[in-house]
């Protein structure tokens, strides 16, 4: 039995049959068979499907004796279809390479359900592609896998059966085929959706669908589009047929009355003469159909209106009138947007001819988040060591609560923004400010990085496309171009960012300034912080931080931490972080697991947390400082440096055990190797060649040379006379407790470290 049977119909489309069923053919994922049915097609398509049943016996070659449109075509393939998910495939559509292996690796993490939604691009006869516009509704976030109740949103996607994947066991149990006619898909896909008792997403473009430049079927003048009412009457006898669905019926009403007032406006399907007539029809659909009392959205009134008073010249009127609206109130916005960029341009204009003021600083990170990372301990280090300063701290509105009270709050593009920019002595950041910036004669920017790097970056990522993105190098130069200062945590990083980030600056190797806390806090602040955090007493927290992937467009955990934790016991809790850039948390909040993903301070969960788990984050440099056991999770080590590339393998220098799947990683805190004595000694390398400044006064070692210009600064306190404040499952180092029983079929420590 293969896994899956992709069904493809062919009806005069031998022009594009080949690159359709080659595309099917040529996947990485080979466990499937081909239907190919031959919908009695006068071209070649018949010759082309049997040329292709012969080359391979995963074809299966099925004629029809007469036409029958491709609703009996896919029936027909149905009925020989043995795997264990259905896919169908439109003729002249392709699938993209490795679709069926993204598809068959998310049925499998999702729980085999009965449907899997995925996405699609419209590819152009120009070769343009253009994704589907409400990929939105495919987030893999949040639970999987669900029923159409909790996100019915997905009744907002196309409503086509090559969007999907359905496993055949629940096709056969329901019954399910499609009808005859134009609009076969519709009786078919909301029938499927309502009755799927699990329906999952996948947030990756599977079908290229063509767009033929004469246009499809769809796209015709004929009253065949008057099926689309017959479709809807089997959509609606359905749901009739079952009381359980009623509550949809208000759902599908909007639908269909959105769909038909489609229909009606698209100028080129139906017949002139015929017009009038199919506004009649619709108009007695709508008063079928409706259900009294339900609510029209404000976007559909129009729509409603049109259909059920057949007011299709007052709707012309009104659409006109909307359409001018909508472009009278664009203008506006865009006339006012560019009156207030005029005004600010100018005001920094005149800012740039004023006297530059020796006492102000100003600092960001992370493009306008809140306050932290080096620039938030440089910052404090300048109220600390040089007051005579007043600091200024950049950050959009919701993150200003994270600056101190001390420090002025700024509002990126507003005129105290641009003045501070123009005429602040101080510039730190920890990446570039405005690229409309333009950097004075006697101005000082302090670029700190965020972070000792293990992935490729700067002028290594041209190799890296899929990192790289639309990234302008150019661009890139010049800002490195205004740089007087990195700011470096250990020689790796000094040769690295010189490297990548070529310029004239002077590189200040004198540790990581966001570390220093470290160094400083106390046991009394690590209690503090658990105790804000709902960590339980006795338990050992764990701090789960993966890094982004570059070549995954949704970001996705690669833990289920409610999974671990179940198998680890009760003496564990998960402090779960999502990179800023991950775009949602990583589990559901709740329980053992702490969602820290929005919490404004990385240094503090450190101080909280007793162990650290990442994959490629460069928060485990940061973290060796601590000395606290870290474990690394690197499953998908090949597809992370073949798209992003580190600068040396995790495995011939990591800073603790190294797991390579999920349960290797539960065995690894299972067993107690995560602190164990090998896990100690991969910790004291890694910290020696990463940590060798990192003793609580790097920041000022920083201030002392950019603002007052010593050279003779604070030395380095020796790595064995750092004493970091203890987590609090150090103080149970050797309590039976903080183990828990061995899964079956342990691993051997050779395999993890």
């Amino acid at each position: 039995m293969p896994r899956f049977s992709v069904i493809v119909p062919a009806h005069k489309v031998q022009a594009y049959l080949h690159a359709c069923l080659e595309s099917v053919l040529s996947q990485s994922y080979p466990d499937l068979e081909l239907i190919a049915v031959d919908d009695c097609s006068p071209d070649g398509c018949g010759a082309i499907i049997d040329e292709f049943a012969a080359r391979d016996p995963r074809v299966h070659a099925v004629h029809l004796p007469e036409n029958a449109g491709l609703g009996p075509a896919r029936n027909a393939g149905l009925t020989v279809a043995t795997g264990d998910y259905l896919v169908f495939l439109d003729g002249d559509d392709t699938l993209t390479p490795h679709a069926l292996r993204a598809i068959a690796d998310r049925v499998k993490e999702t729980g085999e359900p009965d449907v899997l939604v995925y996405d699609y691009a419209r590819a152009y006869w120009s070769g343009r592609t253009v994704r589907n516009q409400a990929a939105g509704q495919l987030t893999e976030q949040g639970p999987a896998p669900f029923r159409l109740e909790d996100r019915p949103g997905l009744l907002h996607l196309l409503m086509v059966a090559w969007n999907k994947a359905y496993r055949r066991e629940f096709v056969q149990e329901h019954g399910f085929e499609f009808p005859p006619g134009y609009y076969e898909d519709t009786p078919w896909t909301y029938p499927t959706l309502l009755a799927a008792e699990s329906i999952a997403t996948l947030d990756r473009v599977c079908v290229h669908y063509r767009q033929r430049r004469q246009g499809n079927i769809l796209s015709t003048t004929s009253r065949s589009h008057f099926d689309v009412f017959e479709q809807y009457d089997r959509v609606f006898a359905y749901v009739a047929e079952r009381p359980e669905l009623a509550g949809w019926r208000p759902v599908l009403f909007r639908r269909m009355v959105d769909h038909l007032a489609k229909v009606f406006t698209h100028r080129d399907r139906l017949p002139r003469a015929a017009r009038a007539e199919f506004l009649r029809k619709a108009r007695a659909h709508y008063r079928r159909y409706r259900v009294p009392g339900s609510p029209v959205p404000l976007s559909s009134r129009l729509r409603h209106a049109l259909v059920r008073w057949s007011l299709h010249r007052t709707y012309n009127t009104l659409q006109s009138v909307s359409a001018l609206n909508r472009r009278t109130a664009k203008r506006t916005v865009k006339l006012l947007r560019a009156v207030r960029a005029f005004t600010l341009r100018l005001h920094y204009r005149v800012q740039l001819r004023l006297p530059l003021r020796a006492d102000r600083a100003v600092f960001a990170a992370h493009r306008g988040r809140g306050h932290g990372c080096n620039p938030g301990a440089l910052e404090e280090a300048f109220r600390a060591h040089a007051p005579h300063i007043r600091t200024a701290w950049i950050a959009h509105p919701e993150h200003h609560h994270t600056v101190p009270t001390a420090t002025r709050r700024l509002t990126p593009d507003t005129a105290a923004y641009w003045t501070a920019l123009a005429r602040s002595k101080y510039l730190v950041n920890n990446a570039d400010f405005d690229r409309r910036m333009r950097k004075r004669r006697g101005q000082v920017f302090v670029q700190t990085q965020h972070g000792t790097p293990l992935k490729h970056m700067g002028l290594d990522l041209q190799e890296r496309p899929a990192a790289a993105r639309d990234m302008d190098f150019g661009q890139l130069l010049a800002g490195v171009d205004q740089w007087d200062h990195v700011v470096s945590a250990n020689r790796h990083s000094t040769l690295t960012w010189e490297r990548v980030f070529p310029g004239t600056y002077t590189t200040l190797e004198y540790g990581c300034p966001r570390n220093d806390v470290f160094q400083k806090a106390t046991s009394a602040d690590v209690s503090r912080l658990r105790a804000s955090l709902g960590i339980p007493d006795d338990t050992v927290a764990i701090l789960y931080a993966p890094t982004i992937r570059d070549y995954r467009r949704t970001q996705r955990a690669a833990l289920d931490l409610e999974r671990v934790l179940r198998r680890l016991g009760p003496r564990f809790v998960v402090l779960a972080r999502a990179h800023f850039l991950h775009g949602g948390p990583l589990a559901p909040h709740g329980g053992r697991v702490i969602d820290v993903t929005d919490h404004p301070s990385v240094e503090s969960l450190c101080l909280a947390s007793d162990a650290l788990v990442t994959d490629y984050s460069s928060l485990m440099f940061d973290y060796a400082g601590l000395d606290r056991p870290i474990v690394i999770h690197a499953e998908d080590r090949e597809a992370y440096e073949a798209a992003r590339g580190t600068y040396f393998d995790l495995r011939d220098f990591p800073p603790g055990a190294v797991a390579r799947s999920e349960d290797e990683l539960i065995d690894i805190f299972a067993s107690g190797h995560w602190r164990g004595s090998r896990s100690t000694q991969l910790r004291a390398a890694f910290r020696e060649r990463f940590c060798p400044y990192d003793d609580g006064r790097a920041a000022e070692r920083v201030v002392r040379h950019v603002v007052f210009g010593e050279s003779d600064l604070p030395s380095v306190i020796p790595l064995d006379a750092r004493h970091p404040v203890p987590s609090t499952a150090a103080t149970r180092a050797h309590s039976p407790q903080a183990t828990v029983p061995q899964p079956a079929g342990p691993l051997t420590l050779t395999d993890r470290l």
